[in-house]
């Protein structure tokens, strides 16, 4: 069996961190070998860590990294199907195969996560409302099951085990390799509106347009304005940049433009982010994005802002943050969302990035997060109080149809969870069968009792 390290883990908000014994196999026969040991206990799979809550956690348990299973095994040039092992990241994707004209199908707004992590939390980005989650640009994958067996599955081929995976948070098994349809590009840029909405209805209004004209849209929102500017927004809506604009201001329309490396180089104290600098950050934020058309934006500056500081987790201090996404249904979304921001008004808290976004249509993942209508993010430090507020927003959002996202959870309940996630039944009974001897299991798992028995 491979060797391990004892070491606390936590995921990107830095909040819970725990205990567990990590885990790092260079080879698909190594994580067999783990598996089927018997100790510690049970295990989860793990990539980049950059869910933000306990979703990558077992407190006391296995953590098994697939970042060593990164290599890149076949792909046809002709069609974008890319064959990789599950650890390869999205930043090592873009890396090869932007140059060669390729892009992702699908991106969350970090380059720095696995092809696995990305399967397994079914991520989304700027172009759902379009596109889908990256569970519809996965062809086939191979999971390793708790038993030793390679399964083999596929929209068509086993396919209920394929939905229980494309979403289920690890819990099925380690996924081993994928082959996934990369889009194709004529450069490394979008061109990018910005338009200002002073209110929430004009934010809704903009969306909703920019459902037709853009490919990808998204809003910045500042959620400390109340009363008639309540939900003040910057949309961003963005096509492919056509390539003889791209080519009028560079030679290399498929490179990168180089940037000076940033970082945060140690942890912030926890009074820096309070109400007085986020309203500050927010009116900044706001007087320098008027409203512009046809600004030609690289690809890093458009859907990775933050990728760019390493370590910007370090800014909510040592306690950590909660990003806290949720998801709202088109008949009931509005008035969910309204009620959600004046909640949050109401409550003096500070959040220092908000996202707002429309979703499409969800896909058939048993637990994947998207759904048809909106969904907003909000990053929230760990502050007293802060676990039952959000637990209070929860039923909030439960009463309004919608659902958190287990790729940024570390609060709700088990039982808001079942609420809101009806197919829930259906994934025991896959996870179950797969894994009877309940082998597989994380610290996500086991808060919100997502596993039967």
């Amino acid at each position: 069996m491979e060797g391990f390290v004892s070491r606390p883990l936590a995921g990107w908000g830095r909040y819970p961190v725990e205990p567990g014994q990590l885990f790092r196999p260079e080879r698909r026969a190594g994580v067999a070998a783990i598996l089927s040991a018997g100790a510690p206990g049970t295990f989860v799979p793990r990539g980049l860590g950059r869910s933000y809550g306990d979703a990558a956690l077992n407190r006391d348990g296995g953590v098994i990294s697939t970042l060593r299973l990164n290599r890149f095994l076949a792909f046809d040039a002709e069609s974008g199907l890319l064959h990789c092992e599950a650890g390869v990241s999205f930043a090592e994707i873009i890396a090869a195969f932007l140059p060669r004209g390729w892009f992702l199908p699908v991106t969350p707004g970090t380059k720095f996560v696995s092809v696995g992590g990305a399967i397994a939390m079914d991520v989304h980005g700027k172009n759902h409302h379009r596109d889908g989650a990256i569970g519809s640009f996965v062809v086939d994958l191979e999971l390793l099951t708790p038993a030793g067996e390679v399964l083999t599955c596929s929209p068509t081929i086993l396919p209920e085990i394929f939905w229980a995976t494309v979403g289920g948070a690890g819990l099925t098994g380690v996924i081993l390799t994928a082959r996934i349809r990369l889009q194709r590009v004529d450069s490394a840029y979008v061109q990018v509106d910005y338009r200002r909405a002073p209110d929430i209805e004009a934010a809704f209004a903009g969306l909703a347009a920019a459902d037709e004209r853009y490919q990808y849209s998204v809003a910045w929102i500042d959620c400390l304005k109340g009363g008639r500017s309540l939900g003040r927004s910057v949309l961003m809506g963005g096509n492919p940049a056509p390539l003889d604009r791209v080519r009028r201001q560079t030679s290399t329309p498929l490179a990168l433009p180089r940037k000076r490396a940033k970082g945060v180089p140690f942890d912030f104290p926890a009074f820096t982010l309070n109400r007085l600098s986020i309203a500050a950050f927010n009116a900044l934020y706001y007087g320098m994005h008027p409203s512009a058309e046809g600004r030609l934006v690289d690809l890093d500056t458009y859907f990775y802002p933050l990728d760019g500081v390493q370590n910007w987790n370090r800014i909510y201090g040592r306690r950590g943050f909660i990003q806290y996404q949720v998801a709202l249904p088109p008949a009931s979304g509005r008035a969910g969302l309204i009620a959600l921001l004046e909640r949050f008004s109401r409550s003096r808290r500070a959040s220092f990035l908000a996202v707002l976004k429309r979703f499409g249509p969800g896909d058939a993942g048993l637990l994947s997060f998207p759904m048809s209508g909106y969904t907003l993010a909000l990053d929230l430090p760990v502050t007293s109080g802060l676990v039952p507020f959000l637990q209070e927003l929860d039923q909030l959002v439960l009463a309004h149809g919608g659902r958190i996202y287990l790729a940024k959870d570390s609060v709700c309940t088990p039982e808001s969870f079942a609420a809101m996630y009806p197919r829930l039944p259906e994934f025991r009974a896959v996870q179950r069968a797969l894994d009877p001897e309940g082998r597989l299991s994380s610290s996500l798992a086991r808060r919100l009792r997502i596993l039967a028995g």
